[in-house]
C-alpha cells in the first residue's frame, strides 16, 4: 500500500471538492501580505466558501512553494481521518488509541532524502518562512514536527513549538515547560548533555495531529500517526543525528541543543494560541547541521494566533481527553474544546449516575492536559457544540457556592497571559483551574423536564413540502367568513 503523504492528502482533497485548494501564482512578500490575504479570504465566504488552503507559489526570496490555511477548518483535519465533524472526536479518539508500529526504510527510499544539504549549503533563510502577525519579532517556522529522543526510555519524541529563523543555520527553540519535550530537555541539561532534534515539515496533516495528541508517557507520536492513517509509517535515520523522521516529510531540518543554561538568546514576541503576543525572553536555539528535503519540495506553514493554529490545536487533543477521560469515567459522551476558548475550556457531557462523578471527570481532563484551565461538565442531553445550550445548563442547572470548585497554583498554559510564578506578582506557568458542574442532580433526586416538541411529530414533519417563499401577487390571508359559508 502506497504510503499517504501530504501530496496524496491533497489529491484526495481535490478530488472530493476543489474549491479547498487555491493557488497564488503572483510574487507575494513574505512579510504579512501571504497571512493579509489569509485573513481577509476568511471574511469572504461568498468567493471562498469552505476557507479553503492556499498555495503561495511565488513566495518573494524563495524557490520553494508555501502551503497555509490547510489546517483551518475542521471539515479538513476530520477527512484527513476519514470521517466527518459529526463522527470526528469518537474516531480520532478510536484511531489514537490504536497505535501501529513504524517501519524503518533505507535512505534511497525516503524521498526526503533526495536532496541532502550540509556545511555551508545549509541556509534556511531561503525557506519560504513568513512574518505573520504585526508584533511577530521575525520569520517563524510554525508548523515543524520537533522529533526528539528521551534519554531513559530511548523513546521517539514529537511536538510542535515555535521556531524563529535567526540565521542561516540557527533557529530558536522555544518550549512549553508542560510539555514532555520540555521535561527531555530538562533530561539531558541535568546530564550535562546536547538534545538532538530535527524538525519535519510537510506530510499527511495525521503527523501534526499526532504531534499535538495528548498521549501517557514520553513519546509514541509516530505510532498514533500510524493509527490515523491506518498503516505504519515510514521512517528513516537522520543524517546527522540519530534520529528517525518520516521518509515522505518534505522537508527535515536536523540539529542540536546546547542545554547549558547560558546558551540562550532573546526570542519573540511572537502571536501564540491565546491570540496574545507572549513569552519574550532568553530561549535556547537548535544549531542546524543538514537540512534534507524532496527534490521539489512543499513548505506547509501554520497561520499563528488565527483559526488555522486554534483548528489543528484542538481535534487532537479534543480526542486524547474523551479517550483517556472515558477511561476513567465510562459515562462521559463528548467533549469539545470551543475555539475560542484557546485550548483552556473544555465542555465535557456526561450521562451522570453518582453525584461527584462530574468533579472526577474534569481532575482526568486536567491530569491529560495541564493546558485546560475552565472545565464545564454538562448533562448528555446538552451539545457541547453548542455554545448557547453550554450556557442554558450553566444558568439553570448550576450555583457557584455549591458546583463551583476553584484550584490555585496548578501548571498551566505558560502563554496565556493571566499566569503567574510561585510568587503571585511574578509571570510564570502557574494558573488557577475552575470546574463548573452545570449537571442536574443525580437520581432519584427530580429536575423539572426540559421543554420541547414531542419528537415523534418533530420526525414525522417535512418543512421543505410545507413552508414556501412568498410570492409576488399572492393572497397574505384566507377568508374566514367565506371559509365558515362553506
Amino acid at each position: 500500500m502506497a504510503q499517504p503523504d501530504l501530496r496524496t492528502y491533497l489529491a484526495d482533497l481535490v478530488a472530493k471538492d476543489p474549491r479547498q485548494l487555491m493557488i497564488v501564482e503572483d510574487e507575494i512578500d513574505s512579510e504579512f501580505e501571504a497571512t493579509a490575504l489569509v485573513h481577509k479570504m476568511e471574511k469572504d465566504p461568498t468567493n471562498f466558501p469552505g476557507f479553503p488552503a492556499v498555495l503561495f507559489k511565488n513566495i518573494k526570496g524563495s524557490p520553494i512553494p508555501c502551503l497555509l490555511n490547510l489546517h483551518a477548518t475542521y471539515e479538513r483535519v476530520a477527512f484527513a481521518i476519514g470521517t466527518d465533524v459529526k463522527g470526528m472526536v469518537p474516531e480520532y479518539g478510536k484511531r489514537e488509541g490504536s497505535p501501529i508500529p513504524t517501519t524503518l526504510v533505507t535512505s534511497d527510499k525516503a524521498p526526503v532524502h533526495e536532496v541532502v544539504l550540509t556545511g555551508d549549503d545549509i541556509d534556511v533563510t531561503k525557506l519560504p518562512t513568513l512574518v505573520h502577525q504585526e508584533l511577530d519579532a521575525g520569520r517563524y517556522i510554525t508548523s515543524a514536527a520537533a522529533v526528539s529522543r528521551d534519554p531513559d526510555s530511548g523513546r521517539l519524541n514529537a511536538g510542535i513549538f515555535r521556531h524563529q529563523v535567526q540565521g542561516p543555520r540557527q533557529v530558536g527553540f522555544m518550549t512549553n515547560p508542560a510539555h514532555q519535550t520540555s521535561y527531555i530537555l530538562r533530561n539531558y541539561r541535568d546530564r550535562g548533555e546536547k538534545m538532538e532534534v530535527a524538525l519535519v515539515l510537510g506530510h499527511h496533516p495525521a503527523m501534526l495531529m499526532a504531534a499535538v495528541s495528548k498521549l501517557p508517557g514520553i513519546g509514541g507520536e509516530f505510532e498514533v500517526m500510524g493509527g490515523l492513517l491506518g498503516q505504519s509509517v515510514e521512517m528513516v535515520n537522520c543524517k546527522t543525528v540519530s534520529l528517525q523522521v518520516p521518509a515522505h516529510a518534505e522537508i527535515v531540518i536536523e540539529g542540536f541543543v546546547d542545554t547549558d543554561p547560558t546558551k540562550v538568546q532573546n526570542e519573540g514576541p511572537f502571536g501564540e494560541y491565546p491570540l496574545y503576543y507572549t513569552r519574550l525572553g532568553p530561549m535556547p536555539w537548535l544549531q542546524i547541521t543538514a537540512v534534507t528535503m524532496r527534490k521539489q519540495p512543499i513548505y506547509v506553514d501554520v497561520f499563528n494566533a488565527h483559526k488555522e493554529h486554534l483548528v489543528l490545536g484542538a481535534l487532537p487533543r479534543m480526542g486524547g481527553i474523551y479517550r483517556r477521560v472515558r477511561d476513567s469515567i465510562p459515562t462521559v459522551t463528548a467533549v469539545n474544546l470551543p475555539l475560542m476558548g484557546i485550548r483552556s475550556t473544555l465542555f465535557i457531557a456526561m450521562k451522570k449516575k453518582v453525584d461527584g462523578e462530574p468533579k472526577i471527570a474534569a481532575c482526568a481532563a486536567f491530569a491529560v492536559d495541564p493546558i485546560l484551565k475552565h472545565i464545564f461538565i454538562v448533562d448528555e442531553d446538552i451539545d457541547v457544540f453548542d455554545n448557547d445550550q453550554v450556557l442554558w445548563a450553566m444558568t439553570t442547572r448550576f450555583q457557584a457556592d455549591r458546583d463551583l470548585i476553584i484550584m490555585p497554583n496548578f501548571l498551566g498554559g505558560h502563554l496565556n497571559p493571566v499566569t503567574y510564578g510561585f510568587h503571585r506578582e511574578e509571570k510564570g506557568p502557574m494558573e488557577t483551574k475552575l470546574i463548573i458542574d452545570c449537571t442536574r442532580p443525580a437520581p432519584p433526586a427530580t429536575f423539572p423536564p426540559a421543554c420541547r416538541v414531542p419528537p415523534e411529530v418533530v420526525e414525522r414533519v417535512n418543512p421543505v413540502g410545507v413552508i414556501k417563499g412568498w410570492k409576488t401577487g399572492a393572497n397574505l390571508f384566507r377568508d374566514p367568513i367565506k371559509t365558515l359559508a362553506n
